[in-house]
């Protein structure tokens, strides 16, 4: 059964969001896991790829954008719509950056959701909560940061 991870930012900004997620993916990676990345729309996924190039100046974490000629010989795949080979091996975890739970979310070991205090962001991911658990799904929280606040 996916083992889903929700991580919680006290930051409000929607950058912060996306240079955690950034940091997140590098450690999924090194951790051994196959990663997708489920962004919002194109242009959350562009801005994704856009970051991942730079967002440490002492590292590089391969990564391409769903469909493209290298997205099957990276450990980092970034798309907003449903990975076109449910059967994929080894694609083992999905980092959800979609307000919404994919349909096809099940079909990885593991899912990482990262909430932060923008209301829009923490309204979506509470409703993606209630949901997890009413399927019983396992769900474990990772609060970040300190204290936090309720911006």
């Amino acid at each position: 059964m996916t083992q889903v991870d929700f991580y919680i930012l006290p930051d409000t900004t929607l950058d912060a969001r996306l240079e955690f997620a950034c940091r997140l993916a590098e450690t999924i990676v090194n951790k051994g896991y196959r990663l997708h990345l489920h962004a919002e729309d194109e242009a959350m996924a562009r801005a994704l790829d856009d970051r991942l190039w730079d967002f440490r100046p002492d590292a590089y974490l391969p990564h391409a954008l769903l469909g493209s000629e290298q997205a099957d010989s990276v450990p980092a795949t970034i798309g907003w719509e449903e990975p076109s080979s449910p059967g994929e091996p080894g694609t083992q975890a999905m980092l959800n950056l979609h307000p919404d739970i994919p349909e096809w979310f099940s079909r990885f070991e593991r899912v990482a959701e990262i909430i932060n205090q923008h209301q829009e962001v923490l309204t979506a991911k509470r409703d993606c909560w209630q949901t997890y658990k009413k399927r019983g799904y396992p769900v474990k929280t990772h609060q970040l940061g300190g204290q936090g606040s309720n911006g």
